[in-house]
C-alpha cells in the first residue's frame, strides 16, 4: 500500500520481496530514499544493516526504517548511529512518510521500498 501511495504522489518506486533481493537492489541502485522493513522472511533488514555497515557503505544510503516489530527505541538508536537515517512506525499515518519523503525529496524521486 505504501509504494501505492509513493507512487500516486508521483514518486518511482521499486519493490523487493525479501531481504536478499532487496541488499542487491540497494548495491546495484542509487536510491534517493530507501524503506525498509525489518521483518523480511530469511534475510532481515537487521541482516541488511549489518551487511552494508560492515562493508562501509551504510552511511551513504538514505534508509529509513519501517517496522511493526517490537524494535524497542533504543535498537533504532543503534541503528542511527550506524547510519540509519530514521524510523517510522508501522501503522504509520500518511503525513507522517510526506515528512520523511520531504527530507530526502530531490529533483528525480527514486525510492526503494
Amino acid at each position: 500500500m505504501v509504494s501505492k501511495y509513493l507512487v500516486l504522489k508521483g514518486n518511482e518506486c521499486t519493490v523487493a520481496n525479501g531481504g536478499k533481493q532487496g541488499l542487491e537492489m540497494i548495491l546495484q541502485n542509487k536510491y534517493d530514499l530507501i524503506i525498509m522493513d525489518i521483518s523480511m522472511p530469511e534475510f532481515s533488514g537487521r541482516d541488511i544493516i549489518d551487511y552494508l555497515e560492515k562493508n562501509q557503505i551504510l552511511r551513504e544510503k538514505n534508509i529509513v526504517l519501517f517496522t511493526a516489530s517490537a524494535i524497542s527505541a533504543d535498537e533504532i538508536d543503534d541503528m542511527i548511529k550506524k547510519g540509519v537515517k530514521g524510523a517510522l512506525r508501522k501503522p504509520v499515518d500518511l503525513v507522517e512518510i510526506d515528512k520523511t519523503l520531504a527530507r530526502f525529496q530531490k529533483q528525480e524521486k527514486n525510492y526503494g521500498f
